[in-house]
Order: structure tokens, then sequence, then C-alpha cells
């Protein structure tokens, strides 16, 4: 049987880093991707204050603010390196669910904006799930050695537990709080459709990656997913010493 066996962490051999064209490039498309985000939201900010949406106006600027945020904290604090890959779909997921989908109204004007960013969303929670296995994996506080099907099957499981969060969440809001996140349909006012949907795109995410990250884990083949985790290994080295 194949083992995922804890990366290299002797103090004297750290995983090799990333070819350096390859990370320059991506943090360059970071940056872009960042900025030409900011001047669209600025732009909503811009029409929201000359039409006096104050609330509208508001919610614009902290969305702007909570796009910032990974970049500003990671360079001030430290605290983790995330590959420039991972922030960008990160940002850009934001910024379509809740500036075009709740602010532009994307979730009323098409259908399938919801259900697209749901999918979405399972397929970055995988990735994540991926990564945490291997923050786990090379602990020395903790005697953790998974198989490839165990691997895609705890991160197919943390992709669709951390869904259901996100939809108790919304659950929450509109019964506290009298907002519309669940969005219910004419069929269905109570929303349970709504949420179900979003249920089954979340599984459906979540198993297309954890799929293909245990068929490249059992074939010993590189991947976009191996090759973020290996990024990001390189960029934090204290979370790996033996």
């Amino acid at each position: 049987m194949l083992m995922v066996s804890p990366p290299n962490t002797d103090r004297t051999s750290q995983p090799p880093p990333p070819p350096a064209g390859t990370s320059k490039g991506a943090a360059r498309i970071h940056r872009l991707v960042l900025v030409a985000l900011q001047c669209i939201m600025g732009l909503g900010l811009a029409g929201a204050l000359a039409e006096q949406q104050w609330l509208n106006a508001l919610v614009v600027l902290a969305i702007m603010l909570l796009t910032l945020v990974p970049a500003a904290l990671g360079r001030r604090l430290q605290v983790l390196d995330i590959p420039a890959e991972f922030e960008v779909l990160a940002v850009v997921f934001v910024f379509a669910a809740l500036f075009l989908g709740e602010v532009r109204g994307y979730y009323a004007r098409f259908w399938w904006w919801d259900i697209a960013l749901h999918t979405t969303s399972g397929l970055l929670l995988g990735i994540l799930g991926f990564l945490l296995v291997y923050v786990l994996n090379a602990s020395e506080r903790i005697d953790l050695h998974m198989r490839p099907r165990f691997v895609a099957l705890f991160a197919f499981v943390f992709a669709v537990a951390v869904g259901a969060l996100w939809e108790i969440f919304e659950f929450g809001m509109d019964r506290l709080f009298g907002t519309n996140m669940q969005k219910p349909m004419f069929d269905d006012p109570s929303g349970l459709t709504d949420t179900m949907w979003d249920l089954v795109v979340d599984t459906l995410g979540a198993a297309a990656i954890s799929g293909l990250g245990w068929w490249f884990m059992h074939r010993q083949t590189r991947s976009f997913i191996h090759v973020w985790i290996r990024k990001f290994i390189a960029r934090n080295p204290r979370l790996f010493r033996a």
C-alpha cells in the first residue's frame, strides 16, 4: 500500500523552494488581480457614495478591506506564507461572492451564480483539507501517517463539513437578523431547496478535488495540489520541524 510520508523536515535538508520564475510570476499575477479588483470595487464605492447609498458604500468598503487582509497580515505578522495561486483564487472568490453576488445582485440576476460559487468553495476547501493533512502529518506532536485514500477522504469530509457549517450560519443570520442569505425560491420560500442545492454542489466540488488528489497520489504524479503544498512547506519551514 502507498503511504503518505511526511515531508523531509530535517533542518539541514529543508524541502527545495519552488522555481523562482514561477513564484515571482504568480506573485505578480496576484498583485495585478488584486489591483484590478480594488479598482472595480472602488468605482462601485464611488457610485454608491454619489447616489447616497450609505449602506451599500459601507458594505463595498468592508469587502475591499477584506480582500486586502490576507496580504497585509502575511507581510506584517509573517504567520503563514500562502502560495500566491491560492491567494488569487481566495480573493476572486470573495469578490464574486460578496461584491458581485450580494452588492451587484448577481445571485438574483443569474440563477447559476450561487451554484457555481458553492461548487468552487468545495474545490478550494478540498485543497485546504489536503494542506491540513500535510501539516498534521509533519507535526512532531501528532503521530499521523495516512494512506492516499484516507487523505482524500479527510479532504472530502473537511470540505463538506465546512460547507454545512456555512449553511447553519446562513440559517442563523436569516432567523436572527432578517437577512436573505438562504435565497428563498418561488417554489420554496423557506429556503430549504436553496440550502440543499448548496450542500449538493459543495459535495460534488469536494468529491471532484478529493478524487483528483487521490488519483495523483496513487499514481505518484505531480499535480497543482502537490506543487502548492510544496510551496507552502518551503515557505513555512517552522511548521514542519521535527
